[in-house]
């Protein structure tokens, strides 16, 4: 095995755009629940992790070989997430990100654009959003539903079923990019630059936190007495008002 192509399907409870991936995928109720993959450019299997399926041993084991090539869209998502999945930090230096191809030639950030963009044969499902809203986030509770905050493959079958084919076609859109961009290879350095900005964001950055919370606790003392003074300066109720 050379190289593996991967796309998952996530569930929790932390929102990815405010917290981003790592607060995501560290969540105690974050689950994996499918996950698309294929070997060499082979068939794409996906796996229903959510009803009980478990990734086959030899795919675990090329996630933990760095010999073995990973592919993905915005891979920094699924390195993270598999990471925490499997209890074992994936390092980075093994790991292809296509959007990243994509970027180093002008195309859009996202898995649906660079498809429409390249005009493949096999583009990214429309329906995806809908279905991502439905299985990948809580739900509000109501009487329909019977107060649930999370909607499960067994409360719609038929759209757990689209999902499954939704999560097969984005490992082939994948796969289709990079044999589309295959004779723009990025260069070396460009990749070298990803995998050292990868190992960045996953050390993060060490702060004091004395120092943090002490800062924003003066902070709060001194806007209050600044603003009682100017108050008193001025008879205004907000002098915080630009008007």
């Amino acid at each position: 095995m050379q190289h593996l192509s991967i796309d998952i399907e996530t569930y929790s409870s932390v929102n990815l755009q405010k917290a981003g991936v790592y607060k995501y995928a560290e969540s105690p109720d974050f689950d994996i629940l499918l996950f698309g993959y294929s070997v060499d450019g082979g068939a794409v299997h996906v796996i229903d992790l959510a009803c009980g399926k478990k990734i086959p041993a030899e795919i675990v084991d090329a996630l933990l070989d760095e010999s073995v090539t990973k592919w993905a869209f915005n891979a920094q998502f699924e390195r993270v997430c598999l990471s925490n999945y499997l209890d074992t930090w994936l390092s980075p230096d093994s790991w292809h990100c296509t959007m990243v191809w994509s970027a180093t030639l002008g195309l859009p950030l996202s898995l649906e654009g660079v498809g429409a963009v390249l005009g493949l044969e096999k583009q990214k499902l429309t329906e995806g959003k809908n279905l991502i809203k439905y299985f990948c986030v809580p739900c509000a509770p109501t009487k329909t539903n019977g107060g649930r905050t999370r909607n499960l493959p067994q409360h719609d079958i038929e759209k757990w079923e689209q999902f499954k084919a939704y999560n097969l076609r984005d490992v082939e859109t994948e796969m289709s990019i990079q044999k589309k961009l295959s004779r723009f290879p990025v260069p070396d350095f460009i990749w070298d630059e990803y995998h050292l900005d990868q190992e960045i964001n996953d050390r993060g950055i060490g702060l004091d936190m004395m120092l943090v919370e002490q800062a924003i606790s003066i902070d709060s003392i001194s806007r209050k007495n600044l603003t009682q003074q100017i108050q008193n300066l001025t008879d205004l109720d907000n002098p915080n008002s630009v008007a």
